[in-house]
């Protein structure tokens, strides 16, 4: 956790919220996701079967109300191509990983630690960013 309280909540840990035990994080104060998550979100919604048309439906709108939402503006921009590079470095091809890359860049531009439940997704990055695995 940061001095703030404030952390950066990967889509995968939305998703899953009720599902995930947050120990000390879940006292943080200030949670947040990126605009990326939020268009995960949205994109998830279409699709055929009703009933989980409605439960993500009502997981965005949630997300939207109860969470600050991050841009992905000039500043994460930059950071995502360091953070690409640092994964290229690391030997592995960051073009399956751009939305995991947008969402820890904006993390990165407002220094605070991202929550994820894919930690080898920011496997490299480590040194941008702080990973905190649930």
């Amino acid at each position: 956790m940061t001095d703030s309280g404030r952390v950066l909540l990967d889509t995968c840990v939305v998703i899953d919220l009720e599902k995930i035990d947050l120990g000390p994080l879940g006292v943080v104060t200030a949670p947040a996701v990126s605009a990326v998550t939020i268009g995960e979100l949205a994109y998830s919604i279409d699709i055929t079967d009703p009933v989980e048309r409605m439960v993500r439906a009502e997981r965005y709108q949630g997300a939207l109300n109860q969470f600050e939402v991050l841009p992905f503006d000039v500043t994460a921009v930059k950071l995502y191509g360091v953070l690409a590079a640092l994964v290229r470095q690391s030997g592995r091809d960051p073009r399956p990983r751009r939305m995991d890359l947008q969402i820890v860049a904006t993390a990165a531009a407002h220094s605070i630690p991202i929550v994820t439940r894919n930690g080898k997704d920011f496997a490299g990055i480590e040194r941008a960013v702080r990973i905190v695995e649930v």
